[in-house]
């Protein structure tokens, strides 16, 4: 008896001992598929076929993104020049497809970055209260990634009045920007307060811009490689450029004045197509004294709202007089890094679209101005863009 169950143990000892070893040698089971080894020898002297692709990818498509689809249209001014600037002459340009936000970043979606920020730093030393903590495995892969020294490898872990002037939106302009003008209830309110949820965000420079498309990428990427172990992460966000912001603008309509393609700012029925300044201060002929919720007005047709009015929006682009004849004639970008250095041309960003506060001029698709990048107001906000990969897979449309 006990002969026999001494037999059968090593019989059972034997079979386990073998399916080990066919499953290390990749004989039994899938895990060592795609080594190298495997590859080798399995390919048979081959290399791949064409039609042998990685099978189950298709580009994610960010919760309010559209896609921009690929094509050429005449870059440069719609209309007359009244300014006589003589910098913006039209220019074919060739857009590679893309993604971008339909609408302004909106005070909400920007609050949630800015709350992290401020855990991030320890919250307000000041305040009674206790600091939000991060989870630390987010803290790690999201909030670290952002601040660190990219020349030293260290953490330039913010503080909390780092965040306030660099992050946070400067809501003081709405008393600083305007003489004797009674700002005190945007100032309190605009940014914070529920009714102002859906508003596009304002008081945001063109650095803070670049920060939160920063941190919206690591942020997708540590839902989806983190917590759900998809091998891919999708491209960066990114602000539009230049190129890419009027080619979204025009809405396929090449050489349109607006992004509703016509050359008037009223529809047949006498309503305002945009929030920006009717006539010589009329602000409230559209609706709107000032900024209003974001998607309020008819969409262009990529489906992108607010292209002309609202608020103007950050580019990536340095504005350069000279930069038309520069630039290449496909995805062209003039992009030179900002200095700290007063004075330095590099650090003018191309700003359009117009805003609630700027005459009809200012709201058409080719017409461009700046800021300083260091500077916000309250009539720019921003939008984010994605590069788009590959080939349609016809799931966006």
């Amino acid at each position: 008896m006990n002969k026999s169950r001494s037999n059968y143990r090593w019989m059972l000892l034997t079979l386990l001992g073998f399916a080990v070893s066919l499953q290390s040698c990749g004989l039994f089971g899938k895990k060592n598929k795609d080594s190298l080894e495997s590859r080798i020898n399995g390919s048979r002297g081959e290399i791949y076929s064409f039609s042998d692709v990685r099978k189950n990818y298709s580009q994610y498509i960010p919760s309010g993104m559209v896609v921009v689809p690929s094509g050429t249209f005449h870059m440069g001014q719609a209309d007359e020049d009244p300014a006589s600037s003589q910098i913006n002459y039209n220019k074919q340009i060739t857009i590679s497809a893309f993604f971008m936000d339909q609408t302004e970043v909106t005070n909400n979606q920007y609050r949630f970055f800015v709350d992290l920020a401020i855990a991030y730093s320890g919250g307000d030393p000041e305040s009674d209260d206790a600091a939000e903590s991060i989870p630390s495995d987010y803290e790690e892969e999201v909030m670290n990634k952002i601040f660190e020294n990219q020349a030293t490898g260290s953490l330039d872990v913010p503080s909390f009045d780092d965040v306030k002037k660099k992050i946070h939106p400067d809501v003081d302009l709405w008393v600083k920007e305007y003489a004797h003008h009674m700002g005190d209830p945007l100032m309190e309110y605009y940014y914070m307060h529920p009714a102002f949820d859906d508003y596009p965000v304002v008081g945001v420079d063109w650095y803070a811009a670049n920060l939160f498309c920063q941190w919206r990428t690591l942020h997708l990427s540590y839902y989806k490689q983190v917590q759900k172990g998809e091998p891919y992460a999708a491209p960066r966000f990114r602000l539009p450029t230049e190129a890419e912001w009027e080619y979204a603008a025009r809405g396929g309509r090449d050489m349109a004045k607006y992004p509703w393609g016509g050359p008037y700012v009223r529809n047949t029925l006498g309503c305002m197509l945009a929030n920006f300044k009717p006539g010589r201060g009329n602000y409230y002929d559209d609706g709107f004294a000032y900024t209003g919720p974001v998607a309020q007005y008819f969409p262009n047709d990529y489906g992108l709202y607010d292209m002309a009015g609202n608020v103007a929006e950050w580019c990536q682009d340095a504005y350069y007089e000279s930069s038309v004849p520069v630039v290449w004639d496909i995805n062209p970008v003039f992009n030179p890094p900002t200095s700290e250095e007063a004075g330095d041309l590099r650090n003018r960003r191309v700003v359009r679209g117009g805003s609630w506060k700027d005459i009809a001029y200012y709201c058409e698709t080719g017409t461009k101005t700046w800021q300083h990048w260091d500077s916000a107001s309250t009539s720019i906000g921003f939008r984010c863009a994605m590069t788009y990969l590959g080939r349609s897979s016809g799931d966006e449309f």
